[in-house]
């Protein structure tokens, strides 16, 4: 389980193929590795991800097909960053909305409006995900924890302040990326359960 309140990036030092397989090795600072264990989970924008092996600051993890094709992980190079976030504990602060880490898909960056003190970025959602956006409500993007601006139609905006931009990999994002996000599950699972009790009224 994870808040959303990330730890910072790290950087991607190598990547190893296999057939519909990949392993990434990172690079962590000496405080991200204390309790660090193989086995444990951790966030990569957003995606929970097994510890598979620890050789000093370097640290690997596996990432199977399926993680592959549904989030933006595959597409990333040697020397790219990525967003950490180590797994919640219980008695820890959640400042942000208790999240899974099992991202439901890829949205793309459509436009970045900057003034003196935050950005709004705009991302363009998969049709069938967009019954779940609504203002004010919770999203997960590339792991960051954030509040649903606007919304029109399939596309809605979020606002960043300087220190989200400085410590997530959104400070170097452009528009026609890529970002995984997770939608809220209490915000699905009330949707999901209202849609399901107006279809079973109209059929009745």
């Amino acid at each position: 389980m994870f808040t959303g309140i990330v730890l910072g990036t790290a950087e991607i030092q190598c990547i190893h193929l296999g057939t519909d397989f990949k392993t990434h090795q990172l690079q962590f600072p000496p405080a991200w590795l204390q309790g660090l264990e193989i086995g444990a989970s951790v966030a990569h924008n957003g995606c929970c991800l097994t510890v598979t092996r620890i050789e000093g600051q370097s640290v690997s993890f596996d990432l199977i097909d399926e993680t592959l094709k549904v989030t933006n992980l595959g597409q990333l190079q040697v020397g790219q960053r990525v967003n950490i976030e180590r797994a919640a504990r219980i008695g820890d602060e959640i400042g942000g909305h208790l999240m899974s880490g099992h991202v439901h898909g890829v949205c793309v960056i459509t436009a970045i409006e900057r003034s003196p003190d935050n950005v709004a970025v705009w991302f363009e959602v998969p049709t069938p995900w967009q019954t779940y956006l609504m203002p004010k409500g919770y999203i997960a993007l590339d792991g960051v924890s954030l509040t649903v601006g606007t919304v029109k139609a399939n596309q809605f905006c979020v606002h960043l302040i300087p220190e989200t931009l400085n410590r997530t990999v959104f400070g170097m994002r452009q528009v026609g990326d890529w970002i995984n996000f997770e939608i809220d599950p209490q915000t699905q699972a009330i949707v999901d359960t209202v849609t399901r009790l107006t279809t079973l009224a109209v059929s009745d």
